[in-house]
């Protein structure tokens, strides 16, 4: 059987918000055996805890959000993919904001500070959620996102766009430590440049700049792919961390054109049968 893992110590990490635009500081601490992976909002009265489960997913509009007694988080995908990679099992993350850092808009600044903490193997069993069997979340407009048992954790994913400079994407991982850090952190968040004065008046990507998101309008890229395939791996690291809200997961995840809001669903969907 594994075991349960935590930080060996304590790591922080500043930043902005990538919708709020907002200051944020962020601790990751080391966490009690069966704790999982708790926020602490730390700038409100009594520092509430929110825990990160997908039976408090909600909403997804352009990010995940969660919610537990009044109090909420949103666009914490990012930071839960980089946990679910590191296979972390408890973790306290005290923040002072509603929002996680951006950092680059990816989760590679995440999972090397996850890293750099170091890991301590706990005296428990890890509860793992080997699926059984098929889970399958679909929409009206043919997307889909589904798992299927698997001896490990693998990703496979299609990415539907109609622009021509990002057109279908398909990639396939296999999801380890090693493969997340090199192939899927450093794929950063991706915007229409069209769209984005409409998400400022809705409230939404405040703090995003060409240093955090990968912006394209209908003729050419505004900065610099890490990837040619860039938005199907940053898709691939979204599904990773909105399944993390239900365990740490060995199964095969195949999707086509998913999104928060069906990940989250599936994530749900998951949780409830293993509860």
């Amino acid at each position: 059987m594994e075991k349960q893992i935590t930080l060996s110590r304590e790591v922080s990490f500043e930043g902005i918000g990538l919708h709020s635009g907002k200051k944020v500081s962020m601790k990751l601490k080391p966490a009690p055996i069966d704790s999982g992976i708790q926020f602490v909002r730390t700038d409100l009265p009594e520092n509430p805890i929110i825990h990160a489960r997908a039976e408090n997913v909600t909403a997804t509009l352009r990010a995940t959000t969660i919610e537990e007694n009044g109090f909420k988080l949103f666009t914490i995908e990012h930071l839960m993919s980089a946990i679910h990679a590191s296979q972390i099992d408890n973790l306290i993350i005290e923040i002072d904001a509603e929002e996680p850092p951006v950092a680059d808009g990816a989760s590679l600044k995440f999972f090397e500070l996850i890293k750099s903490a170091g890991f301590e193997t706990q005296n428990a069993n890890r509860k793992l959620i080997e699926i059984d069997r098929v889970y399958r979340i679909d929409s009206d407009d043919k997307r889909f996102v589904t798992i299927l048992p698997y001896n490990g954790f693998r990703v496979s994913f299609t990415s539907i766009n109609p622009h021509k400079l990002v057109g279908i994407q398909y990639q396939d991982f296999e999801i380890t430590p090693e493969i997340y850090e090199k192939e899927i952190a450093p794929a950063r968040t991706i915007a229409y440049e069209k769209e984005i004065e409409q998400l400022k008046s809705m409230g939404l990507g405040l703090g995003g700049t060409l240093e955090n998101v990968i912006v394209y309008n209908d003729e050419t890229w505004l900065n610099q792919l890490r990837f040619p395939d860039e938005l199907v791996r940053h898709k691939i690291l979204d599904v990773i961390g909105d399944l993390r809200l239900c365990g740490i997961i060995r199964g095969h995840v195949i999707a086509a054109a998913s999104s928060h809001a069906l990940n989250s669903q599936l994530a749900k969907q998951i949780s409830k049968s293993f509860s």
